[in-house]
């Protein structure tokens, strides 16, 4: 194996996509793509551009949804990924963004009602994170905005989880990966960690959805 020092313009080595749906000052909703995010407990941190109307709202209304979109979701999400809700659109983004308000309909998503926070949840998006902003600030270069967010209910389609049971099936549900700038889903499943809650001889044995 040999290892070259490279300079990547980005370093999204393969991680979770997410659709974040926040509420506008005139009680309209945003939905926002993005995939710099992680679980630490119950709480999910988020990385957001400090030009997004993402991050001005949940500066104001905190709430949101965080929805997770499987792989055939994927051009959905590619139909706003090129969009902000912020207008006009900021000096930074004109040259490839363009504002659009309607987020849902132009990404051909159903937004459907949550029920502990305002913002929608995204119907489409086998699981649904509603949840609540406790702490947004600067990271430390001062070009984005660090979220911590509480998450308040979980949202599951019922083939995702092991049955008579609070856990997800990881051999039922796929998540779309954005890798490289680049859509992908999972492949076949390796092996467990030794700190599963969901040992294959428990699984259900079900067809697995969105592989």
């Amino acid at each position: 194996m040999t290892h070259l020092t490279i300079e990547p313009s980005i370093l999204y080595v393969g991680t979770p996509v997410e659709l974040l749906s926040t509420e506008n000052s005139d009680g309209t909703f945003n939905l926002a793509p993005m995939s710099s995010a992680w679980a630490l407990g119950e709480v999910v941190v988020l990385g957001l551009g400090a030009e997004g109307q993402t991050v001005a709202n949940l500066r104001q209304r905190p709430d949101l949804v965080i929805n997770f979109p499987s792989p055939e979701l994927w051009r959905n999400v590619e139909r706003i990924a090129g969009c902000t809700g912020r207008g006009p659109v900021p000096e930074s983004k004109q040259d490839r963004f363009r504002y659009e308000p309607a987020k849902f309909e132009t990404a051909g998503l159903t937004p459907v009602p949550s029920e502990l926070v305002r913002p929608p949840r995204v119907a489409e998006c086998p699981l649904q994170f509603e949840a609540r902003a406790v702490d947004v600030r600067l990271d430390a270069a001062g070009n984005f905005f660090v979220v911590q967010a509480k998450v308040l209910r979980v949202h599951a389609d019922e083939r995702v989880v092991v049955p008579g049971t609070s856990y997800v099936d990881p051999a039922a549900w796929s998540p779309l990966i954005y890798n490289f700038r680049h859509y992908f889903g999972l492949g076949q499943e390796l092996g467990e960690s030794f700190r599963t809650e969901t040992p294959r001889a428990h699984a259900s044995a079900g067809p697995a959805l969105h592989r």
